[in-house]
């Protein structure tokens, strides 16, 4: 039993390896986060589209925009699907993109 609370113990954590596990801790609530307010970084969208101001250029700041202030709703009715970019606070909308897509199975049940 001894033995036991000698491993386990808060001795057998060096002060590097505590640092180590907070940091990770912390990056992975970071990401459950994102995840949960749907970050438009975490969406699959290119860094070139992320022009969040409509200049023209997309600069670091609006990378990390899209990571913690800019948020993605998908709907999809039928074969289209819109992909709607809202600020996470206001929830104004920044732009809208629409893409219909024809489905194989979709196309082969037209053509009979």
């Amino acid at each position: 039993m001894s033995n036991w609370k000698r491993r386990f113990s808060k001795a057998s954590f060096s002060p590097r390896r505590r640092a180590t596990l907070t940091l990770v801790a912390i990056l992975l609530l970071a990401v459950a986060w994102m995840g949960y307010i749907h970050a438009a970084g975490l969406s699959g969208i290119s860094s070139k589209d992320m022009d969040w101001n409509g200049d023209g250029q997309v600069s670091g700041t609006e990378i990390a925009q899209s990571y913690y202030a800019v948020v993605v709703d998908k709907t999809t009715e039928g074969n289209r699907t819109c992909t709607t970019y809202k600020w996470w606070r206001g929830g104004k909308e920044i732009r809208v993109e629409c893409r219909t897509e024809l489905h194989p199975d979709a196309a082969a049940t037209e053509k009979k």
